[in-house]
């Protein structure tokens, strides 16, 4: 790797691990913590790519990049940042980032992605063209939070971003409560579409005047299909009916964008009769598979306190969540999603006797939430509550904690399937899924030590190799960079 490296971050420790890093593999390396210093050394002609957090102390990282091309056009930024929203990964993408990375990332990826920029420059068709400055109504969060740092969330919120503007029909799939709905919203209102109508077509709106009067209300604007598997078959013929005519009309500049959100499988639907499967590839140009809430449990502590700060600024008592809460909440299924979390945040506080949330109100609130069959029980405190015992360290066999929550994991699976069957194949999809996870947790905890991650799984260290071949699992000492 070769050029030179301009790092802005206020956190001296993330200067000084890039630095190391980035001079071992060969790069010269300028780091500050300050954006003022930052443009600094741009408008004098140094540097070769720019890795900048979002807040700094003098300002935002994002927003100083259409200074950076205006100046510099062909130098790549790449952004890093622990606002881990969709709306900054979008107002990266608008502003022309390289990259954006969340924090916490990985290093290798960080240098991968720096060896990229490094070697593609210059990388602007139009070396004099301004970029265009983030737009104003891209600054602002939709009514619920799009926050994640999981990678699948990560993922899907890049996706967003590179298609936002695109003219292709995008289809939302997900368990209820996952904020499908909301990311729908958001296609409409942080795109160039926003000053537009934004229409919502549910089985409830599905008569033959309200679907063909759909397009003129939008005006060129937004279509939202909410689950459309649940129109009847009469309905999804008009559907089709109004998606042909806007792809066929004479003034395709004030043609709609379709987008529709589903279950979690769509092709099932489709399978199953439910949902036509004209309609489904006309509306299909993109899926989006949104994550449950389980499947991103480090997401849970920061969307519950943003969602008490919400509480708070819409005029409910300020309440924080206590040590003790904080666990329990972040032990629990939420088989009701993030829509749960925030119904469940809503109510405590309204009734919280004190700012920190206790750990016997937590306890009463998610004791409250019920559950369907298999839902593992609250435990007492004096139950530890990943299933292991602190004093013989052993996971129970059979019935306890471990085992209530995979069953319950498990039930609600099949549930979601109604009366059909999950597609075949499941036992090594779920043992996969569950290997996976494990693998990676007993890394990070053996410091990429691949001799003690094999005798702390109780694997010969040949069979270990051999798993994260299979499952594509990259392999480094001290893996995550705060």
């Amino acid at each position: 790797m070769d050029g030179t490296v301009l790092i802005a971050d206020d956190d001296r420790t993330i200067r000084t691990v890039l630095t190391q890093a980035l001079t071992r593999a060969g790069c010269r390396v300028h780091a500050t913590g300050s954006l003022a210093q930052l443009e600094k050394w741009v408008e004098e002609g140094r540097g070769d790519l720019v890795i900048t957090d979002v807040m700094m102390p003098d300002g935002n990282g994002i927003d100083q990049i259409p200074a950076i091309h205006k100046a510099r056009p062909d130098l790549p930024v790449i952004v890093i940042s622990a606002q881990n929203t969709i709306v900054t990964a979008i107002r990266a993408t608008e502003a022309d980032a390289f990259e954006y990375l969340p924090k916490p990332f990985d290093l290798p990826d960080l240098m991968a992605k720096a060896n990229q920029a490094l070697s593609r420059r210059p990388r602007r068709n139009d070396a004099t063209a301004e970029p265009a400055a983030p737009s104003a109504g891209s600054t602002a969060d939709p009514a619920m939070p799009l926050i994640g740092h999981a990678p699948a969330m990560q993922s899907l919120f890049r996706m967003v971003a590179r298609v936002l503007n695109a003219d292709l029909p995008v289809m939302i799939a997900g368990e209820a409560g996952v904020g499908k709905t909301i990311i729908a919203r958001s296609f409409h209102e942080l795109s160039d579409r926003r000053d537009r109508g934004l229409v919502f077509l549910t089985s409830a709106d599905a008569g033959e005047k309200s679907v063909m009067q759909a397009t003129e209300k939008s005006r060129g604007g937004t279509i939202v299909i909410e689950n459309p598997a649940g129109f009847d078959q009469a309905a999804q013929a008009r559907l089709i009916g109004l998606i042909e005519a806007t792809e066929t009309g004479a003034d395709r500049a004030e043609a709609p964008r379709f987008v529709a959100t589903t279950g979690p499988d769509p092709q099932a639907d489709v399978a199953s009769g439910r949902l036509r499967s004209d309609l489904y590839y006309r509306l299909a140009g993109i899926t989006m598979v949104v994550p449950p809430l389980r499947a991103r449990v480090d997401d849970i502590l920061p969307l519950a306190s943003h969602l008490l700060a919400r509480a708070s600024a819409q005029g409910l008592p300020e309440r924080s969540l206590s040590e003790e809460a904080a666990t329990l909440l972040r032990a629990h299924p939420f088989p009701g999603n993030v829509r749960e979390l925030e119904n469940m945040m809503r109510r405590l506080a309204l009734t919280a006797s004190a700012t920190a949330i206790s750990g016997s109100e937590m306890r009463e609130a998610l004791s409250q939430q019920g559950g369907g069959r298999g839902a593992p029980a609250m435990q007492s405190a004096a139950v530890p509550l990943d299933g292991v015992s602190p004093v013989a360290g052993q996971i129970p066999a059979d019935d306890g904690p471990l085992s209530d929550s995979v069953e319950a994991h498990l039930q609600r699976y099949f549930d979601l399937h109604g009366d059909a069957l999950p597609p075949p194949g499941l036992y090594d999809r779920i043992l996969r899924e569950v290997e996976r996870p494990l693998l990676q947790v007993a890394l990070d905890a053996t410091g990429g030590n691949q001799l003690r991650c094999a005798d702390l799984l109780g694997i010969n260290r040949n069979t270990l190799r051999k798993k994260l071949t299979e499952l594509n699992i990259e392999v480094t000492r001290r893996r995550k960079l705060m």
